[in-house]
């Protein structure tokens, strides 16, 4: 019998790239010297030191996926930018000391695309991070994730600690946020084409669908994450994204969501919305060097299971 070797802490396991990893570590991808912990905000309210320092305590991790954090769609961050800001500086801090003063092997923590600077060249990568203020409809969440890769970089350089980052673009997937109000782009598409099924109403896009977006999926995502925390040795962060041609627009979004739910209604866009940043176009050149084979779910056929899996699940998934 394997012996356990790592023991993988997971934060934030319940939400929507938690539940991908789970799911694709008990489909095979898992190995028998590895035991995954999925702790939720239940198990521990990580802004508090004392909660955080107690999870570690209890569960001992040599390894940590950083999944938590305050997470929410355009406009609630441009209702709460503060409260993005504190409540992800906090959380951060409280598992990245927690790891290091248990000795933990290796943290990946998970950025987001919005860090980058709003004013930019395109396509970004890893080495643009810091290099102008990110755009400010969600400047509290961006500049607060941005903080972890100067934590990372500190913890290397004082102790030697192995914590790296990833930026995944837009992740959509099972188990997501499906909330209209709150929730990102793509499954607020997905709740809005269900109502308007059932009241047989055409669809109200928010913004004028311009925007353009690189959509990866969270199961592709999950395997990614397996291999950084595996075999990606850098401090520096890495995209994880599919490539610059597989970018979409959000009306091209709202389109293939339209035909996967066989929704045979009009398509209203509602310019007076903001459509936030217009393209935020990553570069995964880095992935590819390192993984030249990796395949990506191809767009449609993602979203097509995304959508089947909300109807599925539509009790819970609204929520």
């Amino acid at each position: 019998m394997t012996e356990v070797t790592k023991r993988i802490l997971v934060t934030g396991g319940t939400g929507l790239v938690g539940k991908a990893i789970e799911k694709v570590v008990g489909d095979g991808e898992g190995r028998p010297d590895e035991r995954w912990i999925f702790v939720s905000s239940r198990d521990a309210d990580l802004t508090s030191s004392s909660e955080t320092r107690a999870l570690f305590e209890r569960h001992r991790p040599t390894h940590v996926i950083h999944l938590a954090a305050m997470v929410g769609g355009l406009f609630k961050n441009i209702r709460s930018n503060l409260d993005f800001w504190r409540t992800n500086i906090h959380i951060n801090d409280n598992v990245l000391h927690s790891a290091h003063e248990m000795g933990v092997q290796k943290v990946v923590s998970c950025l987001s695309t919005c860090i980058f600077p709003d004013k930019t060249t395109y396509p970004i990568d890893e080495t643009m991070i810091h290099n102008g203020p990110p755009h400010s409809s969600n400047f509290g969440y961006s500049y607060a994730k941005r903080m972890i890769d100067i934590q990372n970089r500190g913890y290397s350089e004082q102790h030697g600690r192995r914590f790296t980052a990833v930026i995944p673009t837009n992740v959509f997937g099972p188990h997501d946020n499906f909330n209209i109000e709150d929730g990102h782009v793509l499954p607020g598409l997905i709740h809005k084409v269900h109502l308007a099924k059932q009241s047989g109403s055409a669809l109200t896009v928010w913004g004028t669908g311009k925007p353009r977006r690189q959509f990866i999926y969270s199961l592709d995502l999950a395997r990614l994450f397996l291999w950084v925390l595996r075999e990606y040795d850098e401090v520096e962060p890495i995209i994880l994204s599919v490539g610059e041609e597989d970018e979409v627009s959000i009306r091209e979004a709202a389109e293939a969501v339209a035909e996967a739910m066989d929704f045979r209604g009009e398509l209203v866009f509602d310019p007076t919305k903001a459509d936030g940043q217009f393209k935020k176009t990553a570069s995964n050149a880095k992935l590819r060097r390192y993984l030249p084979g990796f395949q990506f779910t191809p767009f449609r056929k993602a979203v097509k299971e995304t959508c089947a899996w909300f109807d599925a699940n539509y009790a819970d998934a609204r929520k």
